[in-house]
């Protein structure tokens, strides 16, 4: 099975059905499939054959699912890259993918010309454009959307549906080749978890260049269900009263999406969002006590707790029921497929350990594209003859019963005073103050404590609190060695594209506000003027 084939077979079954909800615009079953024929079939008759690589650089859109849809249809493998992507990292995107094809939203012009100026592929697609466009053949995407006869095209279900590149926070972006049966194998085993039928309606306000978004609409369209599409979340109350609109039942997200919510009262208090029965989070554990307050606020919602990665689309989930016995920990293996750990010497562990999480199923990517070297320090001999393994880089521990518990990344974990940190555990605590809305931990070289745990928090500006507040509080739940030993209290910290805190830099920051600090020119607890060029 193709990963566009559910969708298909819902267009045939339901063709009036409402598919898509997007910027005022309701579409149609019928409407998206007729759309997509046409832009499939014009992306083939310029040139684009079975296996090529169509880049898809758009906003969260009609135009970018449609685009979706007709890559899968010409037989090509999508790569779709977030808008807020830089010219620099999308020339490389496109170079790196040997692009035959772009399809891009004319405002974007003024990053994706430089990248095009470095690479330009033979097909290139914008939607609005004009004549300085010319320069790249472009065609204007809606003059391609005329009705033609669905392509045929000798597609099988081991060939690229995707390739998604990674943020690469430490090195060049590496692009995850992944085949129709992955994609179809994972859409299958979350939709079926989470229970999804056509009569939900799912609001997806994730960037669809982030595997957690593009799935909300890979997923709907499987089992005929309604996407309520967002541009982004950077307008949290227009989404929320786009969410109690529209009554949507399923709401994705990110911690950092919870965090702004449960931090905006008043936004969840001026609509009815009682329609809302699913809530899902991954990227990051959610903090229990943001949990607690997501229970309050959606009370109508089971809220499932994951884990994956890009690699396998997904590999954990906790079922709702067990939110309260287990709030910190992220569930077990989905269905169809095995998970375990294993020590640093590659020796499967038993339950009640820590050690590295491996991913045995048919969701786990085909490799890294053009990427060997890298590919084989994450796909490794399974435990059965002639099957690849995929090695998370992640250390979890495992209780008694299978539950596994994040513990940290591989080269994540702290070494102070002798002793092992963890990171997420010390968040977890600092999540645990009402006034902080965001927290990251990371180790910072120290003379005599070999690591010393530094601590960056994002307060409530309202709240009047101090780098002593949060060592108290810090004191009163955790061990000493797990105590940081300097509270930066900051205006913001750095995301990646998807959302994620990203720490790459923080150690930097941290030092250049010590010595500032120890030269008597700056306060730790006071933001310095150089501060934006790390947070940006």
């Amino acid at each position: 099975m193709l990963l566009q084939d559910a969708f298909l077979e819902r267009a045939a079954e339901h063709p009036d059905a409402e598919a898509l909800v997007c910027a005022g615009e309701r579409l149609s079953y019928r409407e998206i499939d007729r759309r997509s024929d046409a832009l499939a079939a014009a992306l083939i008759e310029r040139g684009v054959v079975r296996g090529d690589r169509v880049v898809l650089f758009m906003d969260n859109s009609a135009a970018a699912v449609i685009a979706i849809y007709a890559a899968l249809k010409a037989g090509a493998a999508m790569v779709p890259v977030n808008p807020l992507t830089k010219s620099e990292k999308l020339a490389f995107v496109l170079a790196d993918a040997q692009a035959k094809a772009f399809l891009s939203d004319r405002h974007l012009r003024p990053v994706y010309g430089p990248a095009l100026g470095a690479y330009t592929p033979p097909v290139v697609v914008i939607g609005g454009t004009d004549d300085c466009d010319r320069a790249w053949r472009a065609v204007e995407l809606s003059a391609l959307l005329t009705p033609k006869a669905r392509p045929s095209v000798p597609v099988i279900d081991q060939d690229l549906a995707a390739i998604i590149y990674t943020s690469g926070s430490t090195g060049s972006p590496k692009g995850v080749m992944l085949t129709h049966l992955n994609m179809v194998s994972a859409a299958r085993s979350v939709s079926g978890y989470l229970g999804l039928a056509p009569s939900d309606r799912i609001l997806c306000c994730l960037p669809l260049a982030f595997d957690y978004g593009l799935y909300q609409v890979l997923m709907g369209f499987t089992v005929g269900a309604c996407v309520v599409l967002e541009r982004s979340f950077t307008f949290p109350a227009a989404v929320v009263r786009v969410m109690a609109q529209e009554r949507v039942t399923v709401f994705p997200g990110v911690p950092t999406i919870f965090s702004i919510l449960l931090g905006r009262q008043g936004i969840l208090d001026a609509h009815d969002c009682s329609s809302v029965r699913t809530i899902t989070n991954t990227a990051a554990s959610l903090p229990p006590v943001h949990i607690e307050r997501l229970k309050a606020r959606f009370a109508n919602a089971r809220i499932f707790s994951m884990y994956g990665l890009t690699e396998c689309k997904r590999v954990t989930y906790l079922p709702p029921e067990e939110l309260e016995r287990r709030p910190t920990s992220v569930g077990r293996g989905m269905p169809n497929e095995e998970v375990y750990l294993v020590d640093p010497e590659g020796r499967r562990l038993p339950p009640g350990s820590v050690g590295e999480l491996v991913v045995r199923g048919s969701h786990v990517m085909r490799g890294y594209w053009r990427r060997p070297e890298e590919t084989a320090q994450r796909l490794k001999p399974g435990p059965y003859p002639g099957e690849m393994a995929l090695h998370s880089g992640d250390i979890f521990r495992m209780d008694e019963e299978g539950y596994l518990y994040f513990v940290g990344r591989s080269d994540d974990i702290i070494k102070s005073r002798g002793e092992k940190v963890s990171p997420k555990e010390v968040e977890n605590v600092l999540y645990g103050m009402p006034a902080v809305l965001e927290a990251a931990v990371i180790g910072v070289d120290d003379e005599v404590l070999g690591q010393a745990v530094h601590a960056f928090v994002v307060v409530d500006t309202a709240a009047a609190i101090t780098d002593r507040d949060v060592v108290r509080h810090c004191n009163e739940h955790l061990e000493s060695y797990m105590v940081p030993k300097v509270v930066h209290i900051v205006s913001a910290l750095p995301k990646t594209d998807t959302g994620k805190i990203r720490k790459a830099g923080l150690s930097l920051l941290a030092l250049e506000r010590m010595r500032a600090a120890a030269n008597g020119m700056a306060d730790i607890t006071q933001p310095l003027k150089e501060e934006r060029e790390y947070i940006r």
